[in-house]
């Protein structure tokens, strides 16, 4: 398990990019371009997700000083 959680937020980005890949190649193979507009719409998604992140990841820096997972327990009372 990854306790890193920049590694964490890497591991999401190549999952959305290996989406993006397949409804490429979909969209390729049934001759459409709907699986291409899906794609754009699944980069749009990943770029907001991946600048949310990164500011929360640097908030929780800045608290702790730490960006393992284990440790960031905000939400817990």
């Amino acid at each position: 398990s990854r306790r890193n959680a920049v590694g964490v937020l890497m591991s999401i980005e190549l999952l959305l990019n290996s989406v993006n890949v397949a409804l490429v190649a979909i969209s390729r193979y049934v001759g459409t371009a709907t699986g291409q507009v899906f794609a754009v719409f699944v980069i749009t998604v990943a770029a907001a997700e991946a600048s949310v992140a990164l500011a929360l990841l640097i908030a929780v820096y800045r608290n702790r000083g730490s960006v393992d997972v284990e440790e960031v327990n905000i939400l817990q009372g």
